[in-house]
Order: structure tokens, then sequence, then C-alpha cells
């Protein structure tokens, strides 16, 4: 099949990558805002060339679209008009409800395949795409019913194929689930980051005795704003239960140290140790 991928970053240049590597796409048509990032890509062997939206839609069989989600509305709709029938339209967004709600009502919203490969990094960029990156990850699929059988099942077997494992969701759900086990880890770290860089003005002494704990920590803190500002905002009630009960915890961990109680403290960490059940 052609394939458009608008969006040529972290997310659409590893797809661009794995569609071509496994013979699922033998052209990828690259559209985006940015020239640099187009050339990049090409440069890179991510995409075979570059069109304009329009024309790029008119020759593909299917559009990936994987950009900041304060984007994806007005351009899925823009894409959404440019479609016929037979056309299959996915978007890569970390939020679902939003852009579900918006193409509700849309003539050809079967069409549309909401879909969430659980995979990231910290870059961004053509230049952070990765080969083989979504082997072994989820991928969650939003209002499958809503969505045409063929479009489904096609999207269902590209995935498939590289290697990920379907989760379905209703949007709203999948937006609840999200801030809690990828929206809040990124304002966390986010958050250490600024903490750390307030009270620790000594630049040299953080490279020097930050180990490998506090850098998985802070890893994500490197992750791109303008990404992940309006995924925040666009998910911001969900974001904002996840984060009182964040605070309520640190709290918890605040009072047995003010109050010099070690057998809470204990108890604390030893309940977080639960989480080994479910993350070996």
């Amino acid at each position: 099949m052609i394939v458009t991928v608008v969006g040529v970053g972290l997310i659409g240049g590893s797809m661009a990558l794995a569609l071509k590597e496994k013979g699922i796409a033998e052209k990828v048509i690259g559209v985006g805002r940015s020239v640099t990032s187009i050339a990049k890509a090409i440069e890179l062997g991510i995409i075979d060339e570059a069109l304009p939206l329009e024309e790029a839609v008119k020759q593909s069989d299917l559009i990936y679209v994987s950009i900041p989600v304060d984007a994806t509305i007005p351009v899925m709709q823009q894409v959404m008009d440019l479609i016929n029938d037979t056309q299959i339209v996915v978007d890569a967004g970390s939020t679902k409800f939003a852009l579900c709600d918006a193409l509700k009502d849309h003539p050809v919203r079967k069409q549309f395949v909401a879909t969430h490969p659980m995979w990231g990094t910290e870059y961004s960029g053509p230049e952070a795409a990765v080969r083989g990156a979504f082997a072994g990850r989820a991928c969650v699929i939003c209002e499958k019913e809503k969505t045409d059988a063929i479009a489904l099942d096609t999207v269902e077997n590209i995935y498939k194929a590289l290697g990920m494992h379907i989760i379905y969701m209703d949007a709203a759900n999948h937006d609840v689930h999200a801030a809690y086990v990828s929206h809040i880890s990124h304002i966390t770290s986010f958050a250490l980051a600024n903490t750390v860089l307030e009270k620790e003005k000594e630049e040299d002494a953080i490279f020097e005795m930050a180990g490998g704990g506090f850098e998985s920590t802070v890893r994500l803190a490197k992750s791109n704003s303008a990404m992940w500002a309006p995924i925040f905002m666009q998910n911001r009630e969900n974001v904002l239960d996840v984060l009182n009960e964040h605070i309520s915890q640190l709290r918890k961990f605040k009072a047995s140290l003010e109050k010099e109680n070690i057998e809470y403290l204990i108890e604390l960490m030893e309940n977080a140790n639960k989480i080994k059940r479910i993350l070996k």
C-alpha cells in the first residue's frame, strides 16, 4: 500500500521505518510543517518523498497522523474531508476522547481508526526514529465498534505485524488510564528535574553524583514540551485527579520523615514494592 505519514518525528518516523521494513508500505509519503525535518526524513530514508497534505492524501491507501494533540483535531478533520470510503485514517495520539468526540459525526467516521501505540522515548524529530520500536509493546484501539470492519482489520494486522498486542478501550477510559501510567510519569519527571535544577546550582555535582536511579527518573524531563503540554491540557481533568493523589502520597512520605516515624516510612515503601507483581 501507499502510506502517508503526517508528522515524521519519533512515532511517525518509527512507524514509517517499520512499515517499509515489513513490506507493508511500498511507498511512504511524508507531510510536515518543518522543511528541515522533512528533508532530514528523506535523507535518513524514513520517507520516499514529501508532498503537501492534499496531494499526499489523494495518492494514499492509509494516512497515519502522528503530530502534537493540539494540532491533531484540525488536521484530522482536514484529512477526513479529503478521503473516500476506502481509504483508512489512523492517529497515534496520547489522548483519545477529544479527537473521537470531534470526529463522531463525520460522514466517513467509519474509515478512522483511533489508536495509541504505547511506546516512546524522550527524544523527538526524525533523528529519533527507531527501527523495531513497536515490537513487544501494547497498542490501544478505541471505539472499534464505530470503525469499518475492513479498516479495523487492516490496522490491527499492521500493528500485529509490527509485534504489538492490541488492547480495546473506549476513548474516555483510555484517557483515564493514560493519565495514570504515562502522563503522571512525565509531570513527575519534569517536576523533579526543576527541583534539582533549582536547588543544585553546581552542574558538575549533578553530573558527577547523579546515579542510575536519578538518571532513569528524570529521563522523561528531556521530552519535548511542544508535544507534552498539549497532552496535559487536553487530558487536564484526569491529570489533575492523578496529581492530587500523587501529592497526597508525597505528603505521607513527608509526614513520616517530619514525625521520625520509620515504621510508617517502611510501610509506605513496602506497599509500593507490590508493583513488582505487575512490573517484573
